[in-house]
């Protein structure tokens, strides 16, 4: 069970991205895209660190090695961008479009997975991640 808790994990990432889809899309209407995301970055920052103080996970962030920081601000920065891009795409887009084309990641994840941590996703694997890159190049097909 424990092996595959991941799994779970990973599904209710899932139903949150999709809410987080469709809440965002209400909550764009009339502001400003950029703005938006400023805003839900804050509400995930007042969130998270509530959680992690009361949780009691809070350590010294003073005590990480210089790779710890280096790879966290570029994922953040990553982040940063994509939550613009992806709330930019919402105002202008469908959220039952532009959220697939979203989960393009998946592609690019296991590609990078494999250049760059040398992870083997294995057939099975990568039928399900092909067929996640056909579902998104039928969206993109103009009608």
């Amino acid at each position: 069970m424990m092996a595959q808790s991941w799994f779970y994990w990973a599904l209710l990432s899932a139903v949150f991205a999709a809410a987080t889809a469709i809440f965002a899309k209400i909550g764009l209407e009339g502001i400003n895209s950029d703005f938006a995301t400023l805003i839900r970055t804050a509400i995930i920052l007042l969130i998270l660190s509530g959680f992690v103080y009361f949780s009691g996970k809070w350590s010294d962030p003073f005590a990480l090695s210089t790779r710890n920081w280096l790879f966290l601000s570029l994922s953040a920065m990553a982040t940063g961008a994509s939550w613009v891009c992806y709330f930019r795409a919402l105002q202008m887009g469908e959220a039952s479009k532009v959220a697939p084309v979203d989960k393009f990641s998946l592609i690019l994840v296991a590609i990078f997975a494999v250049i760059f941590l040398g992870e083997r996703p294995n057939l099975r694997e990568w039928s399900g991640i092909l067929l996640v890159g056909c579902g998104v190049l039928v969206l993109s097909l103009k009608k």
